[in-house]
């Protein structure tokens, strides 16, 4: 199972930026969705998670300027970034609970990262 992200890139402060991540592979079943963080120097951190039923919770820092969303018929999940600022420069991962197989447990899978940089 591969995650592969897209959207990434140089923003000025105040600007909006789409994060795209599509899973693929030998997928049964996806149950939570997210995007995480991590700054120069610091720790990654969980920026939004949403589930298979599309219940959502943001970190404090993003709230009211980013929004999660996923197209279970593509196994794609959405991050729309607006009101950007400096530190929101990062690098972005995606991560996906991905069931292989009825029955089967789930694996918690990572994308390569995509890098966001918010400066004027």
């Amino acid at each position: 199972v591969h995650l592969v992200e897209s959207g990434g890139g140089l923003v000025q402060p105040g600007g909006s930026l789409r994060l795209s991540c599509a899973a693929s592979g030998s997928i049964f079943s996806i149950n939570n969705m997210s995007w995480y963080r991590q700054a120069p120097g610091k720790e990654r951190e969980l920026v939004t998670i949403i589930t298979s039923i599309g219940s959502t919770n943001y970190a404090d820092s993003v709230k009211g300027r980013f929004t999660i969303s996923r197209d279970s018929a593509k196994d794609t999940v959405y991050l729309q970034m607006n009101s950007l600022n400096p530190e929101d420069t990062a690098v972005y991962y995606c991560s996906a609970d991905v069931q292989t197989k009825p029955y089967g447990g789930y694996l918690k899978v990572w994308g390569q990262g995509t890098l966001v940089t918010v400066s004027s």
